[in-house]
Formats: structure tokens, sequence, C-alpha cells
């Protein structure tokens, strides 16, 4: 098995930066009519700043790690059979150039850049990146996870502690749920004591795996939407689990995830949140 090492998860953040740094920021609030456009539908938007960063990312990715594969949000959108690639690759990369591209495109500061490393199926590394604030939430599997700032300064992650459901706070987010799910999750939400949606899952699982909160809950897994927080979540000591209790892959993109402290909390939120 190829290894991937903290030195290749330097590389891996410094090309994260040096995107952000040249293809994102200089774009953001400087939005052209032209630059916006829907995919999917309206709430699915792709803009300049992701097509860019997408190609300078893949670019490096590949350059630095020669041989890997690379699957972009935006290079999978097209292609979706790129994404089979990814159960047996020595070495393969998936990239959000801009996770919340919502929010990036209506100015709102809080947007990410996202990179998991797979090894034949398996995360084994992650970085995201904040582009406004300027530090990046790194895991290597087995060594933990950990903020670093541009000057190098760490500070370790760690999940928050376990607590009654009525206790938790998280963010669940329906809107991919068949109706029947959607309505049994909305009617159970306020059996938590709260619960938000930041439109970018890469700052809701910095925010989780910071002990800043419980539990997330996801039902539409893109690998560049859950692989490199996945990783980040369990370093800092979380659990997580699809809805039907089997482990995440970053090679399936159905069957919902809860992150949660621990497996205990994982079974009651599930029970809480998902049954009538």
């Amino acid at each position: 098995m190829t290894l991937f090492t903290l030195r290749d998860l330097a590389v891996v953040e410094a090309v994260l930066r040096d995107a952000a740094r040249a293809e994102i920021l200089p774009r953001f609030r400087h939005l052209g009519a032209g630059d916006v456009r829907a995919k999917s539908g309206p709430l699915d938007l792709v803009t300049a700043a992701d097509e860019a960063a997408e190609r300078v990312i893949t670019a490096a990715l590949r350059r630095a790690f020669p041989g890997c594969l690379v699957v972009g949000e935006e290079a999978a959108t097209a292609d979706p059979a790129l994404l089979a690639g990814l159960a047996g690759a020595d070495l393969a990369f998936v990239v959000d150039p801009v996770d919340g591209t919502w929010n990036f495109a209506a100015g709102l500061p809080l947007f990410a850049t996202m990179v998991a490393a797979i090894v034949r199926g398996e995360v084994v590394g992650a970085a995201i990146h904040d582009p406004v604030g300027g530090d990046s939430a790194l895991a290597l599997r087995g060594e933990g996870a950990w903020t670093e700032s541009p000057d190098g300064r760490r500070q370790g992650l760690r999940v928050a502690a376990p607590v009654p459901v009525a206790e938790m706070t998280g963010i669940a987010s329906w809107r991919y749920l068949p109706p029947g799910p959607r309505a049994t999750l909305c009617r159970n939400l306020p059996r938590v004591a709260a619960c938000w949606d930041y439109r970018c899952a890469g700052h809701e699982y910095r925010l989780l795996a910071g002990g800043q909160c419980h539990f997330l809950l996801f039902n539409q897994l893109w690998p560049w939407d859950h692989a490199p927080g996945w990783l980040l979540h369990r370093e800092a000591g979380g659990y997580a689990a699809r809805f039907d209790g089997r482990p995440y892959s970053p090679t399936v993109t159905t069957g919902g995830l809860i992150c949660a402290p621990d497996a205990a909390s994982w079974q009651a939120l599930r029970s809480a949140l998902l049954e009538d």
C-alpha cells in the first residue's frame, strides 16, 4: 500500500493555500454576471472560482504526486465515471475547490477548500483550508487531527464529550432526504437542544472536530464533501456510520451519515432523529 506521510499532507495543504490565494480570494465579492451558473438546480451553483481553483489544484497535485488520480467535484460532475477509480487507485485525491459555493457567491465568508487523500479506497489524509481565516484543519490517519496557522502553530482537535440527546447541538442537512424520512427528521429536530446548517460541510466538520457541537447528519455523500471531514472527525476521537450502521466509505455516495462523539451517542441520535 502506498504510504501517505505528514510531509505529503504538508504539500497538499500548501497547494490549497496557493490556490485560495491565487484563484479564490481575488474573486470573492468580485464575481461578474457570467461568473456564476446553476448546475442541477438553483441551489447547486458553480462559479469561475470553483473551476479555476480546481484546475490549479489538480495540476499541482499531479506534479507533486506523479501517477495519482485526482477527482475534482467539477470534473466528476462532467464525467461521473471518474468516481469508479477511487476504490482501486494506489493514491487518489478528491477535491472540493470551493465548498460552500452558495455562500461564496452570496458574498458570505463561510466557505472552504478541501482535499482528501485516498489509498485503495481508504481515506488516509485530509486538509480543510479556510481561505478567509487563513488556517487549515488537517488529519493524518492514525496520527490525529489539528488546526495549523500560516506561521506553523498547531492546535489539537478533540470532539465534544458525550451528553444526552436533549443537550446535543449540531447540524442536520435534510434537503436531500426523500420526503418521508425528511418529514420524520424535521418533526424530530426539537428533540435536540439546537440545530443549524451552515451550507458548508468543511466548516461544519471543523466545528464538530473541535468540540463546538455534538453531531452532523447528512444524506448525500459525495466524497469531496465528506471524505476530508470524516477523517478529521475520526482522528479527533469521533464515531461515524451510515444510517444503517455500516461504516463510511468514500466510494459510497448514498445511505446517509451520522457523526457523533461515540457509538452510544450515534445510536441515541439515530433513534431520536430518524425513528417515529
